[in-house]
């Protein structure tokens, strides 16, 4: 095994891209990636999506991105793996590079939701449910969530409130992210005072699927250009881990096990403990997500990940004082969701803060940061340990 590094990152806006197809979002990602790496050109391409086939009525992604991006014949395919499509890609990409099969891989997460009408947005993302046994009695990844928040907040006799920092924390970091979908504070009273979309879960609670496109070149080191400008930063862990898809199958819900597993083995891997790590940019598409993230991973003791979250009010958490930050551009919650592409942006978004170019969001002396991307209620889950070098 080698040293793997991601040598060039590039994203799009989050939102509702009308004027563009699928194609041309990624190639604006994958055209921005290019040139942050100084021309490095791919040999193998992977595509992180999940709903294409079912929105854009295309699949065979591989091929149409590869052949739209000027690199026809070099080997290109689509990975699917639910919300965690990105981090499974990322994980592909660094295992060709780290065995040496391959030398510069270009990764890119792409996802168009407004191409169908909410209703039909809501059909198709419950494909990441169990079909029979979750989704065709009527659950959607939304009501999920807010039987595992119900749940959490009766064993712990907790209020609904006690989760209003996390979406708080998201948006005051959005405010200075221009790829935000949602670059807007808000205020305590605002979040006590939104309406409901699935008790106990209202409108601050859930991270808008959106359009969304964001790309990295990962390479060797020793295989950069003379005089590469950017501080390198290194995939120091990678995992990788699945639990029953079905929630109803767990001996725990209410522990998301795959989840922790891809923590320990990323970290494990990377030979680092918990207590360096500087950042975690979490899977935070609910907030009850966010609480049994920090749980899994460790960062909290079971049942009270939900603390954390009285941490994350106003100013929000932009350097490290006795705190973990998290959602440091804003999130799934406020940057927007755009499926596939999550854990890629993630990635961008770590990688901005261990250069050193996050501008108003920096984390003070940044160099470790975690990146978890998971689907559904952790069903599958995919960790990364990314390291700036000196």
């Amino acid at each position: 095994m080698t040293d793997v590094v991601i040598a060039g990152i590039g994203q799009t806006p989050v939102g509702e891209h009308w004027e563009l197809s699928l194609r041309e979002l990624a190639y604006s990602a994958i055209s921005q990636a290019i040139n942050d790496a100084q021309g490095l050109q791919p040999q193998s391409l992977i595509v992180a999506n999940i709903f294409a086939p079912q929105l854009s009525n295309q699949a065979h992604l591989g091929a149409l991105i590869a052949d739209f991006s000027g690199f026809t014949g070099i080997e290109a395919f689509s990975i699917e793996s639910g919300e965690a499509s990105g981090g499974a890609a990322l994980r592909s990409g660094y295992m060709m590079i780290a065995s040496k099969l391959v030398d510069v891989v270009l990764v890119v997460g792409v996802e168009k939701i407004t191409e169908k009408s909410t209703t039909e947005q809501e059909a198709i993302t419950s494909t990441i449910l169990d079909s029979d046994f979750e989704a065709i009695h009527g659950i959607t990844p939304t009501s999920q969530a807010a039987l595992l928040m119900q749940r959490y907040l009766y064993e712990h006799s907790l209020p609904k409130n006690v989760f209003a920092g996390f979406p708080i924390n998201a948006h005051a970091n959005a405010v200075n992210n221009p790829n935000a979908m949602m670059p807007k504070a808000i205020h305590p009273d605002l979040y006590e005072k939104a309406n409901l979309v699935c008790d106990p879960l209202n409108i601050f609670d859930v991270a808008p699927w959106a359009d969304g496109a964001a790309a990295l070149i990962l390479t060797r080191p020793e295989l950069l250009p003379p005089g590469f400008p950017h501080r390198l930063v290194k995939i120091s862990g990678s995992s990788f881990s699945t639990d029953h898809l079905a929630v109803h199958d767990r001996r725990d819900p209410l522990f998301f096990i795959a989840a922790h597993l891809s923590v320990e083995r990323a970290c494990l891997k990377a030979k680092i403990n918990k207590q360096q790590i500087d950042l975690f940019e979490l899977h935070d598409s609910y907030s009850i997500y966010i609480a049994l993230a920090l749980e899994a991973a460790g960062f909290a003791p079971r049942g009270e990940g939900w603390k954390l979250s009285t941490n994350n009010v106003l100013p929000p958490i932009i350097s490290k004082q006795g705190s973990l930050p998290i959602s440091t551009f804003g999130g799934l919650k406020a940057r927007g969701n755009p499926g596939g592409a999550t854990g890629i942006y993630q990635a961008v978004e770590a990688v901005l803060q261990l250069r050193q170019e996050a501008k108003d969001n920096q984390i003070d002396s940044a160099r470790v940061a975690l990146i978890q991307n998971i689907s559904g209620a952790a069903s599958s889950a995919a960790s990364h340990i990314l390291e700036a070098l000196d």
